[in-house]
């Protein structure tokens, strides 16, 4: 099994510098997990992967969902986010793995869904690092990629124009998940929120 490879050094490194302050610039974004959440309609007792979880933003809405007989982890490979969930409390709504979404820790078919908050952008190999989220999901399990603001949106901000090629544009996503064993069933992309869900094909 892979271990965090060289690929994420620069992604942990802009991660790491921004990990104390990063709820703080994005203070209004909890509704939009929580709605994002909310979309998935998971039942209680579900087994759910926060994969990139950051600072944890979608702990507690998961947990809320799952309920205490369901299981909430959270995924990420920058200890600096994860002591930031920490130091918010987010680690009583679910355990925190410092762990590669490339090569989880995880048994195969061990969980119901995945939720990814602004991760799809960060992934060196897109198609392969979605096989492995799929792998860990059961058949029929849920997929949910997620960002609080979308494509356009996002694009201004960072003063930037969106490109044909954004992994995020519909045409280039279907396919993509459909190449990495998942089923596009749904995509959102307005300024409010980017939320595309996927059924794990097995």
């Amino acid at each position: 099994m892979r271990t965090m490879s060289d690929d994420h050094t620069h992604v942990q490194e802009f991660f790491t510098a921004r990990a104390a302050d990063w709820d703080s610039r994005f203070p209004d974004d909890d509704p939009a997990y929580a709605a994002a959440v909310a979309a998935l309609a998971l039942p209680e007792g579900a087994r759910v992967l926060d994969a990139g979880c950051g600072t944890g933003r979608a702990l507690t809405p998961l947990r809320a969902a799952v309920g205490p007989s369901g299981v909430v982890l959270g995924a990420d490979l920058t200890p600096a986010m994860l002591e930031a969930a920490v130091r918010a409390g987010r680690g009583r709504d679910g355990q925190l793995l410092l762990a590669d979404v490339a090569a989880l820790p995880l048994r195969s078919e061990s969980l119901d869904a995945v939720f990814a908050a602004g991760l799809i952008a960060h992934l060196p190999q897109p198609a392969e690092n979605l096989r492995e989220l799929a792998r860990v999901v059961r058949k029929g399990g849920i997929l949910a990629l997620f960002h609080p603001i979308g494509r356009a949106a996002l694009a201004a901000r960072q003063g930037r124009q969106i490109t044909p090629d954004d992994l995020r544009a519909e045409p280039n996503l279907r396919p993509l998940l459909a190449r990495s064993g998942w089923r596009m069933t749904s995509y959102v992309d307005e300024d409010a929120r980017f939320l595309a869900l996927a059924v794990c094909a097995g």
